[in-house]
This record gives structure tokens, C-alpha cells and sequence, in this order.
């Protein structure tokens, strides 16, 4: 059993101060748009006006970019890493689920 390989970029050196940093800073950024972005996609799931739910996805997207353009930067700067999965436990997972396609209500297009 091969062990999860770490994907990552080199990290970009931090001052290691008690006073918070540039990464302790985009970190926080982060954190704060990954609960903003899950607060706005509660509040599409119950908007009943049109419009609100309109500004509200439009609201939801510009926040999602944010977020996911500090991710790409926490990543390129080496802060923030994933855990690769070996192949034989993604094939069993699509495996799984791809068995479910026959219990949905409409055919995938």
C-alpha cells in the first residue's frame, strides 16, 4: 500500500513573529470566504424572490472567485498542500457511485 503523496509547491518563507504575517493574513482571508461562500449558497437554496436570487448568485459568484483566487495564491506560495489518492481508491469510489446514475429520476444528458 503506497502511502498519499503530499502535492505542494515550495513554501515562500514567513517571518515567524507573534504578529501575524502575510500568510496568517491570506489564510484568514481564506477561512473567511469559504464561510461567506457556504452562507450565500444557504441563503440561494431559500431566496424566493427572483431578484434577490439573482443578486444573491451574482454576490455568490464574485465570492467564490475570491475565494478561489486565494487558494490559487496560498498554493503557489507552497501554504497550502493536498494529499494525492491512489488511483485504486478513486476507480473504487467512481465505481460506487456511478452505479447510482440508474436510481436518478431523469437520464444524464
Amino acid at each position: 500500500m503506497n502511502q498519499n503523496q503530499k502535492i505542494q509547491n515550495p513554501e515562500t518563507n514567513v517571518p515567524q513573529t507573534p504578529q501575524m504575517n502575510e500568510r496568517d493574513f491570506i489564510n484568514d482571508q481564506l477561512t473567511t470566504e469559504k464561510y461567506m461562500t457556504a452562507s450565500y449558497n444557504i441563503a440561494l437554496n431559500e431566496a424566493s424572490n427572483q431578484t434577490i436570487y439573482q443578486d444573491l448568485a451574482t454576490i455568490f459568484k464574485e465570492t467564490q472567485d475570491c475565494q478561489r483566487n486565494l487558494y490559487n495564491l496560498m498554493f503557489k506560495n507552497g501554504w497550502y498542500g493536498l494529499e494525492q489518492e491512489e488511483t485504486q481508491k478513486l476507480d473504487q469510489a467512481y465505481q460506487k457511485f456511478s452505479g447510482y446514475q440508474t436510481q436518478f429520476p431523469y437520464p444524464l444528458q
